[in-house]
């Protein structure tokens, strides 16, 4: 017979081909003795999550992945301000009273941003280029704000309020010293590519922080590197994510 958990935390998305957070915390929950079990639930669509939710009374918490990290918002009873603020949530915290379950959404991504950023920035980072537009990019600007960073999207089209490719300028390279890539280019395995960018002005001054982990060196890294750039991947990213969001289980 399969051990009934006294808690259950899971994951919502769809597809869910593989899942770094099951793995993640099924191995914590094994080296703490943590009597606790973190599922998968692969919905076609977020209408379901009511249906995940009542199949399981002792769900205590979930995270959201693509592409339901703005979809599952009307479904929440209450937000925190980051998440507002950026238009996504990726934790929601079970909060359980007498007769009732309160849901409430937040977004652990700009906390393990943040974390993992803040001790590369200098006096003379000050200013960044997010490369991307999407949900990921939306932390990334919340959370460089929040650490003093201005910040400036670019886009392959032409957006007001935001950089293009085309008008990524030696003067511009030179003021932007930190470059942050929220696109999936260069993740496997499509693993020879990467931003457009004009690579050659970068220099030691600059910052360049890719939210991928796999592989480890994105080319987007290593073309930085060669031209004296300090680089950086997202894997410290996603662990102090799951950390915090480990913690907003958990907090009173």
């Amino acid at each position: 017979m399969a051990k009934l958990y006294s808690k259950i935390y899971g994951l919502i998305g769809y597809p869910l081909t593989h899942s770094f957070s099951q793995n993640y915390f099924n191995q914590k929950f094994r080296n703490e003795n943590i009597d606790a079990e973190y599922v998968n639930f692969e919905i076609p669509d977020i209408g379901d999550l009511m249906e995940v939710i009542s199949e399981n009374p002792n769900l205590h918490g979930l995270n959201v992945t693509i592409p339901y990290k703005e979809q599952v918002i009307p479904y929440l009873d209450e937000i925190d301000e980051d998440a507002a603020q950026i238009g996504a949530v990726n934790v929601i915290k079970f909060i359980r009273n007498k007769n009732s379950v309160i849901f409430k959404g937040y977004n652990s991504d700009i906390i393990g941003f943040c974390d993992s950023i803040a001790p590369l920035l200098t006096p003379n980072r000050n200013k960044a280029l997010i490369l991307g537009t999407g949900g990921a990019a939306k932390a990334v600007y919340h959370g460089l704000k929040k650490l003093g960073v201005e910040p400036i999207y670019v886009s392959r089209n032409k957006q007001e309020g935001m950089l293009t490719y085309g008008e990524l300028s030696n003067d511009i390279m030179a003021e932007y010293k930190v470059i942050v890539n929220t696109t999936p280019l260069g993740m496997y395995p499509r693993m020879d590519e990467c931003p457009n960018i004009p690579y050659q002005c970068l220099t030691k001054e600059h910052l360049c922080y890719d939210l991928l982990y796999n592989p480890d060196v994105t080319l987007f890294m290593k073309r930085a590197e060669e031209n004296g750039a300090e680089v950086k991947n997202g894997l410290e990213m996603l662990l102090l994510q799951a950390f915090a969001g480990w913690n907003i289980w958990n907090s009173k």
